[in-house]
C-alpha cells in the first residue's frame, strides 16, 4: 500500500458521466483522478440505443427543460466529436387511428426544430410513404410519414474518448480499479482502490468524491461509503437486437407500438439493423444483465408490425441489455420516469465532500459534467471556466461535415486500405487513424490479421492509447468486429492480448 498526494477530485465510475466529469475538471486545472471496476463504458454507457437525440417523447411528459438542453446539444456533441457522433435522419410513419393524433407529432416536432438552436441540422418533413423510398420496406398501411434530424453516436468510444483526453490533460485514469472503501478523514476522503488484475490495494487522498457510478450509485453508498436505507435511482432495463438488415435506406425508423412505447429501428454497422430498445423495471445485478425472451419476443412483434417482412428470432445476431440508473421520482411506469439528471453534494461544518450523480443520458453528459463542475467549485474552490462547448475530443478535430474528406486523405496516405477499412478507422478514430497506422506501407505493415479487417496494429494501439485488456474490449466495446470475427478468431486474438499486456506489464 502506497501513499498518493492529495488529489482535488477523486471520480468514481468510468462510464460516460464520470469519464465527462473527470476531463471537464481536468481541463479546468483541478488534479483528478478516476477509478473504474471494470471496463470503460462496460455498463450502461455501452447497452444504449446509440442516439444523440432531443428525445422527442419526453415531450409527451413535459420534460421541456431535458428536451430543450439536449436538442441544444446534438450540434455542440457532433462538432467537438465528428468521427463518432453524425447526423441521421428518422422517419415515423403515422396511420389514422395510430396511438398518437397528428397533431401531436406536428407539434412534438415544431417544438423538435424551434427550441434547440438547429444550425446545421435538416428541418422535419412530410413523407409520401407510396412513393417515398422508405415506405418500401414497411406494411402498405403506412401512406404518410414525417422525418426529423437527430445524431448517432458510438456510445462505447464518445466514453473513451473522454477517458483518453482526461488521461492526456493530467487526470490519473485507472481501468479495472474498484473502489473498496472511502472514509473521510477530516476534510479528505481517504480511498481504498484494489487492481482487478494484481489485487494489489493502494490508498489514495482526495479533497472531493464524486459517486458517477451509474446503475450502482446506490451500492457504492452503501457498501464504500456504509450508508444505510440508500434509494435514490429506478433501475429500468433496456434491451436491443441486432438482426439482418431490414432495409437499405441510410434513415432510421420511429415507430409507435400500440402499447404507447416507442422503439427504432436503425442502420447498424453496415449489414445489420438495430431494433429497441424495451423498459421494464430491473432488480438484480446490474453486471448481470441480460435480454430476456418475454423482451426478444416483443421486439420481433414490435417490428414485425410494421416491415412487411417481419422480424424473427432466426433474424437476430446479436443482442445487448443494459440498466439505466433513473432518478426515483415515483412514476407509475418505467417509461415515464424522468430522464433527467440530479446532483446532490453531500458534506458540511468541514466534511470531506461528496457529490452523488443520479440518470442522465448520453445526449447530455456534457452539460452535467458543467453543473458537476459547479458543484466541485462551491466545494473546493473554483478553477477555471466552462470550455467543453467549444472544445474537440481525440481525433475530433476535423469540421463536423468533413468526414468523407478525412476518409479521402486517409485513402490517398494509405492507398493500400480497402475503402471499407479507411471509413471505420475513420469512423473510429478520426484524425488519429494516421497516427496509429504510423509507417505502413502495404497490409504487410499492420501485423498480424485476426480477421475482418482487425490487425495487430489497431491491437496494439488500443492497447497502449484506450486500456483495452481482453478481446471483448476491442471486439463490443473499442469497435463491434465481434459482428465479424468468429469464435477462432476471437479466441487468437483473446491469447494475443494476454501476451501483449503481460509483456507489457
Amino acid at each position: 500500500m502506497s501513499e498518493q498526494a492529495i488529489f482535488d477530485v477523486f471520480v468514481i465510475g468510468g462510464g460516460i458521466n464520470g469519464c465527462g466529469i473527470a476531463r471537464d475538471a481536468a481541463g479546468r486545472g483541478y488534479s483528478v483522478a478516476l477509478a473504474e471496476m471494470n471496463d470503460f463504458a462496460s455498463g450502461t454507457s455501452s447497452g444504449s440505443t446509440k442516439l444523440i437525440h432531443g428525445g422527442l417523447r419526453y415531450l409527451e411528459h413535459y420534460e421541456f427543460r431535458l428536451v430543450r438542453e439536449a436538442l441544444m446539444e446534438r450540434e455542440v456533441l457532433w462538432a467537438m466529436a465528428p468521427h463518432v457522433i453524425w447526423p441521421m435522419r428518422f422517419v415515423l410513419p403515422y396511420h389514422k387511428g395510430g396511438p398518437r393524433p397528428a397533431w401531436l407529432i406536428r407539434l412534438g416536432l415544431f417544438l423538435y426544430d424551434h427550441i434547440g438552436g438547429r444550425k446545421l441540422l435538416p428541418a422535419t418533413g412530410t413523407l409520401d410513404m407510396t412513393r417515398d423510398p422508405a415506405g418500401e420496406p414497411l406494411k402498405r398501411l403506412f401512406t404518410k410519414a414525417f422525418e426529423y434530424s437527430d445524431g448517432w453516436v458510438d456510445d462505447a468510444r464518445l466514453v473513451v474518448l473522454n477517458a483518453r483526453d482526461a488521461a492526456d490533460r493530467g487526470a490519473r485514469i485507472m481501468a479495472r480499479t474498484r473502489v473498496v472503501s472511502a472514509r473521510r478523514e477530516g476534510s479528505v476522503w481517504a480511498i481504498e482502490a484494489e487492481n482487478a488484475a494484481t489485487g494489489a490495494r493502494e490508498t489514495l487522498r482526495a479533497r472531493m468524491l464524486v459517486n458517477a457510478t451509474g446503475p450502482w450509485v446506490d451500492r457504492v453508498l452503501s457498501d464504500a461509503l456504509h450508508k444505510t436505507d440508500v434509494h435514490n435511482v429506478r433501475l429500468v432495463q433496456g434491451s436491443h437486437i441486432v438482426v439482418r438488415k431490414k432495409f437499405d435506406d441510410p434513415r432510421a425508423y420511429f415507430f409507435q407500438n400500440p402499447d404507447g412505447r416507442i422503439m427504432f429501428a436503425i442502420p447498424y454497422q453496415g449489414a445489420f439493423t438495430l431494433i429497441g430498445t424495451t423498459d421494464r423495471d430491473f432488480g438484480g445485478n446490474p453486471a448481470e444483465a441480460h435480454i430476456s425472451d418475454a423482451e426478444m419476443d416483443y421486439l420481433c412483434k414490435a417490428a414485425s408490425e410494421y416491415f412487411a417482412d417481419p422480424v424473427t428470432r432466426d433474424d437476430i445476431v446479436w443482442s445487448y441489455s443494459a440498466v439505466r440508473p433513473l432518478y426515483d421520482d415515483g412514476a407509475s411506469k418505467a417509461q415515464e420516469a424522468t430522464r433527467d439528471y440530479v446532483l446532490r453534494l453531500e458534506g458540511k461544518n468541514g466534511e470531506a465532500p461528496l457529490l452523488n450523480v443520479f440518470g442522465g443520458k448520453l445526449t447530455t453528459y456534457r452539460r452535467l459534467a458543467e453543473s458537476a463542475l459547479d458543484k466541485i467549485g462551491e466545494a473546493v474552490g473554483v478553477k477555471g471556466g466552462k470550455w467543453t462547448a467549444s472544445s474537440r475530443l481525440p481525433g475530433g478535430d476535423f469540421p463536423p461535415t468533413a468526414y468523407e474528406a478525412e476518409v479521402d486523405k486517409l485513402k490517398a496516405r494509405y492507398p493500400f486500405l480497402a475503402a471499407s477499412h479507411a471509413r471505420r478507422l475513420v469512423r473510429l478514430y478520426g484524425t488519429l487513424a494516421a497516427r496509429l497506422l504510423g509507417k505502413a506501407a502495404g497490409s504487410a505493415d499492420l501485423g498480424k490479421h485476426f480477421g475482418g479487417d482487425l490487425y495487430a496494429v489497431e491491437v496494439d494501439w488500443l492497447i497502449q492509447q484506450e486500456w483495452a485488456r481482453r478481446a471483448e474490449d476491442v471486439l463490443w466495446r473499442r469497435t463491434k468486429l465481434g459482428l465479424q470475427l468468429s469464435r477462432t478468431e476471437a479466441a487468437e486474438l483473446e491469447d494475443y492480448m494476454r501476451g501483449a499486456v503481460n509483456a507489457a506489464a
